[in-house]
Parts: structure tokens; sequence; C-alpha cells
């Protein structure tokens, strides 16, 4: 079900996790009360015309009335976001959004996340923990100032695997390395949960495919619109045309056309560059350039 909140929504408090990841706690209560893991967010920054960008929903407090986002500066929106300040408003909140992750008691589970993948990993970790799962948690990033959100995968994994390309941290190692590791274990894992880069999800498939081990990924970083409107996130699974936001974002990973997936992730990516160009010549002319 989706939830509009029509009325602003306040920062209550924001973090940098690494050179250009930012997470807030933003006031969206009701979406705070019904969300799901997996599901996701649309917001405008502004009440006026404003590009709208998806956001997975890391966390949530129902208590509080919170949700927790975590964004990468990459676009015009996502630098106007990592720009606000604790007690500015977001204007336009939509969600949640999407189909929840399927979660039951699998026995023994992968989860593999890759840079930014890692935070919507995060509350799948949780609730497959929740649902009495042992959870092994790969996670991986190209260097050790990249590497996010540790610490809170530490504290709910079964165990945990750290891993950087040029092993600046943890082990030297791709996340597909391990990941054959755990796969080929006695105790063979009963699922695994892939997140991150097309080119990360395709390779780790590749190995789980080897093994027979059941892979979901999470498709989230082609959506658009967010709403099926715009066709975006149009993606091939088992054949079949599906669109990331409102058929997923999850899928079968082992089904996924990962190659087609990699080619149309570029289609709109000379606009967004011109956006943020554009953006950045906006800030420093008003002295506010922090990038």
């Amino acid at each position: 079900m989706c939830r509009k909140q029509v009325m602003p929504h306040r920062i209550v408090s924001k973090e940098q996790l690494s050179e250009n990841v930012f997470t807030a706690e933003v006031e969206a209560p009701l979406i705070a009360r019904a969300r799901r893991c997996g599901q996701f967010v649309i917001l405008g920054i502004n009440s006026d015309y404003s590009e709208r960008i998806p956001l997975t929903i890391a966390d949530a407090d129902a208590a509080k009335g919170t949700i927790r986002l975590i964004w990468q500066r990459v676009g015009k929106t996502t630098a106007e976001l990592s720009d606000m300040q604790v007690g500015q408003e977001i204007a336009n909140i939509s969600g949640p959004l999407g189909k929840p992750t399927h979660i039951e008691r699998f026995g023994v589970v992968v989860c593999v996340g890759g840079g930014i993948g890692n935070a919507p990993l995060l509350p799948i970790v949780r609730a497959l923990k929740k649902a009495g799962n042992k959870v092994v948690s790969i996670i991986g990033a190209r260097n050790k100032s990249l590497l996010i959100l540790e610490r809170e995968f530490q504290r709910i994994s079964d165990e945990l695997i750290v891993v950087t390309d040029d092993g600046s941290y943890g082990r030297k190692a791709l996340v597909s390395e391990p990941l054959a590791e755990v796969c080929g274990r006695q105790a063979r894992p009963g699922q695994a949960f892939v997140i991150g880069p097309a080119l990360m999800m395709k390779a780790c498939c590749e190995v789980t495919r080897r093994f027979g081990v059941v892979t979901q990924v999470s498709l989230n970083t082609i959506m658009v619109d967010g709403t099926g409107m715009c066709g975006g996130c149009r993606v091939e699974v088992g054949g079949q045309a599906k669109f990331v936001c409102v058929d997923g974002p999850e899928f079968d990973g082992h089904q996924v056309n990962f190659d087609l997936m990699i080619k149309r992730l570029d289609a709109y990516k000379k606009q967004e560059q011109k956006a943020y160009s554009q953006y950045k010549e906006h800030q420093c002319k008003i002295g506010l350039d922090r990038i």
C-alpha cells in the first residue's frame, strides 16, 4: 500500500558515511508504520517543480515516526539532498512502494552487498535474522574509505566477511570470491540475497548458479519514476519484460538479463551529468558549494 505524506518532512538527523554517501533520519510517520524491508520511497525536495527520485528505506522507527534514508551523491537531486541540513524539510515523500522482500526461515542465508548496495541490503539482513535464519554477510567496496555500515552488519550477522578491491581493509578480493567459498560449504545456503552494481550482481549470480543456490537481486539502481509510468526501468527477466518499480525491485537473479540492464543504465547518463554540472555551477555562484 502506498501512503502519500502530504506534509513536509523534517530532517531529524544527518551523517556522512563516506566521501559521497550520506544518511538521514526523516519524519514520515505513516510510511514508518507501513513499510516493510525491500520497499522504497519517492521524494521531491521542493514543493515547486522538482525531480522525483527513488530511495530505499534503510530503516524505520514507527514510534518516532521516522524513516532512514541512505544515498550517494551522483546527480543533481542527490547533491541537493546532501547539502540539506538538520531541521530543513523535504517537500514530498511517497511510499512505501515496491514489493517487499519475501522473508522466511531458509536456514542458512548468504547476503552480499557491494558499495552503496549495502544500504538496501541492511534491512533485509535484519529481517532474515529476526525470522530465525543464520546469516552470513559479505560486504565490499573499492577501498576502505568507501565501505559503509560495517558496524551495523557486524551486530546483526552471524558471520561477517569484509572485502575491498585494493586490499586496504579486510580481505583483498571481490565479493564473488568469498561467496563461492560460502556456497561450497557443507551447510550450503538455502538462499542468497545480492545487492550492488549490476556487474557485481551478475558475477555473484554466476557463482550461485554453479552451486544451485536460489538468488534474489535488487535492481533498484535502474529506477527513475518509481510508479511504472515512464518505462525507464524496464528489464528482461525470464525472457519477459518487467518494470523494476512495480514488479520488483527484487527478482530471481538467475533469470535477469544483466547485459541488457547494463546497457539501459546509461540511457539518461548525459542528461544526469549535465544537470549535476549546472547545479554545481549554481552553488559556486551563490557561495554554497560544498562539493
